[in-house]
């Protein structure tokens, strides 16, 4: 496998008590590093924020992909969460687990190869544009 991971994905994660909550990976694969950032509405009740935005630090070693997602500002009990996945052969689609250090939160997640180019679009933004 050596189709590197950078671009747009579209992932998805369950969260007991909550549900599915949708995100936006912009991931940047320099060798074994893998950077980028996360955009995703919030989920808990009372949060005074209409959405997150996260850093990804961490690595992929052949298939297994395992990364750190630290939110920024650390706000509404929001704060880092562990990443352990795996990638498809056709490196379009990464399924794994996540899990909160220090807690027994955890649950699935997968992410999605977008088909679009990588560009720093809040989804905010792409709401507001005109439907054509």
């Amino acid at each position: 496998m050596t189709d590197s991971l950078t671009g747009v994905w579209d992932g998805t994660y369950v969260q007991r008590g909550i549900g599915m909550i949708t995100f936006l990976a912009t991931l940047i694969e320099t060798g074994s590093a893998l950077g980028g950032s996360v955009t995703e509405p919030c989920s808990q009740p009372g949060c005074p924020s209409r959405g997150h935005n996260a850093a990804i630090d961490g690595h992929r070693s052949g298939s297994a992909v395992s990364f750190v997602k630290r939110y920024e500002p650390n706000d509404c009990g929001y704060d880092t969460v562990c990443y352990e996945g795996v990638i498809n052969a056709e490196t379009t689609e990464i399924d794994g687990r996540w899990t909160i250090p220090g807690s027994s939160f955890s649950g699935t997640f997968l992410m999605v190869r977008s088909n679009e180019a990588a560009q720093s679009v809040t989804t905010e933004e792409r709401i507001k544009e005109p439907t054509r």
